[in-house]
């Protein structure tokens, strides 16, 4: 759409680090930057002359050591190269960061950057800075500035403030620290959360950018030739203590209008001849009319491409009506969180579910054909062995019936939820280096049982590694036992450029990043 402008002449480079991953790591997820796509629309809405710098984008099925912490790779463009690709004539680098597990190598850059440009103004934001802002800018000196929660509005009012008087103490949202060295906040923990998403100009995406993603094959869920990043909503209107969107979003859910929604997803059929949007929200479904006229608005546009929900869903209103209509519209693969199966631990984790309507649901979406997914996590916090039990039986029971993926995690104690804060606060967790290399390898590196990190006295490490393993290698066998018409589909999507499961498309990013590391080893 077009957004009228005033021009000024601030340059600002918008950058992200490359993916971190523990060598053996069988995880291998690259997606395309949509937060940065999003905030350089919005702020060159008003002006501002912006680069996009992806080291991701940049070098996809490049891996390098991160010498600093031997065991431990990257995939992207390695900092001397990414260097290069930011103007010697910018003003302001916002650096966008979502994973602790990558604090560490993203400390390196930022210091690096900082090196090589003394004089620009570094913000960083994302999921990590909100968490742990003051940690953040004491750990890595080359930061002057955090934007806390939502972007777009918090980084423009910095922007402006400082363009303008040289400051930004006075911006609500951001956190910083002063002369004196004291850490200061201003406002509330999050900046302001936008309300009319309608309104927010959709993602820039840069020339050939998106084209890399797809002639690479990488996308965050199941994978077609033209996959598109996409967001219906933002924000969750749930508490769930593992989670830190009550933090980074807070619990105000927004839904975007159908409107904008079908305009935008037109406009990329027309721009980019994609094959399916996946959608990158929190919460994808949660109001019934919505989804149904969602749904019906597509048919009536003759809209024929694929889509998804790869991050998870509630199923409250995921009856036979809806996922009919799902199934019709093309939706692909169809991500449940139950989490865990113990009701002991839902309760105690504030997961507000039923687990039996969901499961109904799920079985539901199976018989009508979705291809569907459910996630599990084992290891909280005050868990027994017995809510272990039950989340496992669960799995298995689920593969059984014929659910496409059934995922385990061990629970991993993430900045800004509130059993990380609770385990901080008890001096069970020391934040280091130490604790952000072993988060990127726990759920990524299934054979190393000496990674796995635990917090219930219940429970002992080491076996809830082996008892996640064991699972996942039963669960496949019973999935393709029971359902051997898969074998063949899994080999032939393995080997094209499309999957039907996410299991599918990372085993396809296996083999490839094997043989690119094999070649590598042999090429003298």
């Amino acid at each position: 759409r077009k957004i009228k402008t005033i021009e000024n002449n601030i340059h600002v480079t918008l950058l992200r680090g490359p993916i971190v991953f523990s060598d053996g790591s069988q995880n291998n997820e690259a997606t395309p930057a949509i937060a940065l796509a999003y905030l350089s629309s919005y702020i060159k809405a008003y002006g501002y002359k912006t680069k996009i710098v992806d080291s991701i984008g940049y070098g996809l099925n490049n891996f390098w050591k991160f010498e600093a912490r031997p065991g431990f790779s990257c995939q992207g463009i390695p900092f001397d190269i990414l260097l290069e690709q930011i103007p010697k004539y910018t003003d302001v680098i916002g650096f966008s960061g979502m994973f602790s597990g990558e604090w560490p190598v993203s400390r390196a850059l930022l210091n690096k950057i900082r090196e090589k440009f003394p004089n620009v103004l570094i913000v960083s934001g994302g999921e990590h800075a909100t968490a742990m802002p003051e940690y953040s800018l004491r750990d890595c000196p080359a930061l002057d500035v955090i934007v806390r929660g939502e972007g777009e509005f918090t980084f423009l009012n910095l922007l402006e403030n400082w363009r303008q008087t040289g400051s930004y103490g006075d911006v609500q949202g951001i956190g910083f620290i002063d002369k004196n060295d004291v850490y200061r906040e201003s406002g509330t923990a999050r900046g302001v959360r936008i309300t009319q998403l309608d309104k927010l100009p959709w993602p820039d995406w840069p020339d050939n950018y998106l084209e890399k993603f797809w002639k690479a094959g990488k996308s965050i869920g199941v994978h077609t030739k033209r996959d598109m990043p996409f967001q219906f909503s933002r924000g969750c209107p749930y508490q769930c203590t593992f989670c830190s969107n009550p933090f980074m979003w807070s619990t105000r859910y927004v839904l975007r209008g159908i409107d904008d929604v079908i305009s935008e997803i037109k406009h990329y059929i027309k721009r980019y001849d994609i094959t399916a949007i996946q959608i990158y929200d929190l919460t994808t479904i949660t109001k019934k009319q919505w989804i149904l006229d969602y749904c019906h608005r597509v048919l009536e546009e003759g809209i024929e491409i694929k889509w998804s929900i790869p991050s998870g869903t509630r199923s409250e209103i995921l009856d036979e009506e809806v996922l009919n209509l799902l199934m019709k519209t093309g939706c692909n693969y169809l991500v449940y969180a139950p989490e865990s199966a113990s009701e002991r631990t839902l309760k105690m984790v504030k997961k507000k579910i039923n687990l039996q309507d969901m499961t109904n649901s799920i079985l539901t979406a199976k018989k009508i054909g979705l291809t569907t997914r459910t996630n599990l996590i084992i290891g909280f916090p005050g868990e027994k062995w017995s809510d272990v039990w039950k989340t496992i039986i669960y799995g298995l029971k689920m593969s059984l019936k014929g659910v496409d993926d059934v995922p385990l995690f061990i629970y991993s104690p993430y900045p800004g939820a509130e059993i990380f804060n609770d385990l901080v606060a008890q001096g069970k967790l020391d934040v280091n280096d130490e604790y952000f290399f072993k988060l990127t390898s726990l759920n990524s590196d299934y054979a190393r049982f000496n990674n796995v990190i635990c917090y219930s006295p219940d429970l002992d490490a080491w076996k809830l590694g082996v008892a996640r393993t064991l699972f996942i290698l039963l669960n496949y066998v019973v999935s393709y036992l029971f359902h051997p018409g898969r074998i063949i589909r899994t080999v032939k999507n393995v080997f094209s450029n499309q999957s039907q499961t996410v299991f599918e498309h990372r085993l396809r990013d296996m083999i490839v990043k094997n043989y690119i590391l094999l070649k590598k080893a042999f090429t003298f």
